[in-house]
């Protein structure tokens, strides 16, 4: 089946023919339908439609627990051709709920490799479509923001497109949605697991007993990061999305980490910040990432909005304000901390060169900073990886906490 384009309907019955050997479709709010080959799970889900120009990476993508309630628009058209394996991932299953690509998932050509990577998301339940001319898609998101969708599998080419147009246009959206609540650990854990290398794979139970504890609150947490605490001395304690002050405070920490995650920083901000808050007049150091980053600017006064097609990819330029410094991050942002409302004991740190959001913070009358890139990205630049150091060096005097 040839490459088809995308065309924009006001309603789905008026949607363009099927083509001959369609097996996949997404279907958008406003009507456009994209028609395409399915690969991984067989099956129908809605959520939000977003693009990643990342080139590598796609398992760490999928299984980042911030792409929760999305569809992903993969730029980079080899999606899927160095396979996948039980590594590279960063939680126990993906949470992006399928993708889009352009070319044909293909076999596998790594050495690293256990499977295909279509394999792996059937594995998984996760829906792809592959034959789309993904940069017709990426410029639409960027013209009209990200869009509501509806993706679907099925082998013999039975879809009801009237049906999933309805799916499309009755989802709610991000904006107002707490889905960290919903994702995070269910009870405390501890992690002692190190950084990966390619002769000995992941640093197995190499956490300092003896090193300061952080208690890492847990909106939807990557590995990577639990890996970084760890490499760079801290022992770690995982905490659910909802423990309280006290529960917290009860493990003796001596510093916080606030995770990334999914939804809306503001829905989930309605239990988190009075949390934050809390550890902030303790006086406890604090560092938060990406959902981390936006819900310690709610709690200390600043306002969140929704972007209009958001940050996600492996190569996103961020002036560091203190020197000038250009580091090149990892993004996965949807909603951003507003600069402006920003209060006075608050200072930018980093910004975005992409288009001036404020991409850093940190407090001046009390030590907690944050950013809203991923510094523990993997793969990407190291760039950031400092971050961890500043954080968990800043910890020593306050390890008896």
């Amino acid at each position: 089946m040839a490459e088809a384009p995308i065309v924009p309907r006001p309603t789905a019955a008026k949607a363009p023919a099927q083509p001959k050997g369609a097996t996949g479709v997404l279907v958008l709010a406003d009507g456009s339908v994209v028609w395409g080959h399915g690969f991984g799970a067989e099956g129908v889900s809605v959520g939000e439609v977003c693009f990643n120009t990342a080139m590598t990476g796609y398992q760490e993508v999928m299984s980042d627990p911030s792409y929760a309630g999305q569809i992903i628009t993969f730029t980079f058209p080899h999606i899927g051709n160095v396979g996948a394996n039980n590594e590279d991932i960063e939680s126990a299953n993906p949470h992006a709920l399928g993708c889009v690509v352009r070319e044909p998932v293909t076999a596998a050509a790594n050495f690293r490799s256990t499977k295909r990577f279509d394999d792996w998301m059937k594995k998984w339940g996760r829906i792809g479509i592959s034959g789309v001319d993904t940069r017709a898609l990426t410029r639409r998101i960027r013209e009209g923001g990200a869009p509501n969708g509806v993706i679907a599998h099925n082998k013999a080419g039975h879809f009801d497109v009237k049906m999933l147009f309805s799916q499309a246009r009755g989802w709610p959206g991000l904006e107002g949605m707490d889905l960290a609540s919903v994702i995070s650990a269910a009870q405390n854990y501890s992690w002692d697991d190190g950084l990966w290398t390619l002769a000995g794979g992941y640093a197995v139970h190499s956490a300092n007993v003896d090193g300061p504890h952080v208690v890492a609150i847990d909106y939807g947490m990557k590995r990577n990061i639990l890996r970084n605490l760890v490499a760079a001395g801290a022992r770690v304690t995982v905490v659910p999305a909802t423990a309280t002050f006290d529960e917290i405070m009860a493990l003796k920490p001596a510093g916080i980490f606030l995770s990334n995650g999914p939804g809306d920083p503001a829905a989930t901000g309605v239990h988190a910040v009075p949390t934050i808050q809390k550890i902030l007049n303790a006086g406890l150091p604090l560092f938060g990432i990406c959902l981390g980053h936006q819900l310690l600017g709610l709690a200390v006064g600043a306002k969140t909005l929704k972007m209009t097609q958001g940050h996600r990819g492996a190569n996103h330029p961020v002036k560091r304000l203190s020197d000038g410094r250009v580091e090149i991050t990892s993004m996965n942002h949807g909603f951003a901390v507003d600069t402006a409302t920003l209060p006075a004991t608050a200072r930018p740190t980093h910004i975005s060169l992409f288009d001036g959001t404020l991409a850093g913070l940190e407090l001046t009358d009390r030590l907690a900073f944050s950013v809203q890139y991923h510094p523990e990205a993997s793969p990407g630049p190291q760039d950031s990886q400092y971050l961890f150091e500043k954080f968990v060096g800043s910890l020593a005097s306050t390890r008896s906490l």
